[in-house]
């Protein structure tokens, strides 16, 4: 089924991009609870503000290359020569406060982790440890934040995360399945229900 275009998909889905259908036929909206993944989705979606999300999906190789494959121990320790090397990676968005931010997310990545056992127990706490179902219909229902959204980066700001806004966290608790956001006649969301009641 994935690939196909005369299935329903979600109405943000565009379907001239092979990509951006792969993506979201396999990947967004599935339960995620690997800690290295929510690393890396996290960068990944403080890497997009401003930007669109295919912009960076389409980099996304690259950063896993040039950032060690998203491990926060190694992330962390980055210094400036390495951070001026990244600034001169044309396959990464080169954007001196949002790498410098990565390093230092990798810093509250980890404590979060010594805090709570793992970043997953952490996150997962915001939605009572299970997804929240939305009954969305068209590209308008589609929230940019909710309360949980809010709750989420209020904590992460106060534990000393940066590029953390509420859209952002929404746009990865979206992308880690923290909700289900697929719409109501989008062929992913009864799979994903019955995969993860």
């Amino acid at each position: 089924m994935p690939g196909n275009k005369d299935i329903s998909r979600c109405p943000w889905v565009d379907l001239s991009k092979p990509d951006y259908i792969d993506y979201h036929d396999k990947e967004w909206g599935v339960p995620l609870h690997d800690d290295r993944l929510l690393f890396e989705f996290l960068t990944l979606e403080g890497a997009q503000a401003g930007l669109s999300w295919y912009t960076v999906l389409r980099k996304r190789e690259n950063y896993r290359s040039a950032f060690d494959r998203f491990d926060p121990k190694k992330i962390a320790r980055y210094k400036e020569k390495k951070i001026a090397a990244l600034m001169g990676d044309a396959g990464i968005i080169r954007n001196r406060l949002k790498i410098q931010a990565t390093v230092n997310n990798a810093a509250r990545f980890l404590e979060v982790q010594a805090d709570f056992g793992s970043f997953d127990h952490y996150i997962w706490h915001f939605v009572g440890g299970r997804p929240i179902v939305n009954r969305l219909k068209k590209i308008e229902d589609y929230p940019a934040t909710t309360k949980e959204s809010d709750a989420l980066s209020k904590d992460l700001r106060r534990r000393g995360f940066k590029f953390i806004g509420s859209t952002i966290c929404y746009a990865h608790m979206q992308a880690t399945g923290m909700v289900n956001d697929h719409s109501l006649d989008c062929f992913r969301r009864k799979e994903i229900i019955a995969l993860y009641p």
